[in-house]
């Protein structure tokens, strides 16, 4: 049984970032999401705003320019070497959930870049939303 129908990677995409933006600071009758679905969530929306594009394609390019300037001020940084370094905030820095948001969008894009294994969730939304065309 499908209960919304085709919700589609743009539908999927605005999804995520509705409970991204309500769901974090909570307030209504469900808690508000706790650090690490908030960071399963941001991994989720990174993954699926590079999948869907158009207005969101907004957010990896925010995400480019941050770590374009990451990798320009310090010079020789690697993809690799900066997704562990960001690695390290998320585990080890106090953070809010807002924060877990943020800095988890841009984690997500820079292991991708990095070679990473991350980067085959957004292929498989890519390909899903492929095959659905």
């Amino acid at each position: 049984m499908n209960v919304f129908g085709d919700l589609g990677t743009v539908g999927l995409a605005a999804a995520l970032t509705c409970l991204m933006i309500f769901g974090i600071p909570g307030g209504g009758k469900l808690k508000p999401l706790g650090w690490w679905t908030t960071l399963f969530v941001s991994m989720l929306a990174a993954s699926t705003y590079k999948a869907a594009g158009g207005i969101f394609k907004i957010v990896p390019d925010a995400a480019g320019t941050v770590i374009g300037f990451l990798n320009g001020f310090v010079k020789g940084l690697t993809m690799p070497a900066l997704a562990t370094c960001f690695l390290i905030i998320i585990l080890f820095k106090k953070l809010t959930t807002q924060q877990v948001a943020i800095i988890g969008l841009l984690f997500f894009y820079i292991t991708a870049d990095a070679g990473g294994t991350w980067i085959n969730i957004s292929d498989a939304i890519e390909n899903a939303r492929a095959g659905i065309q």
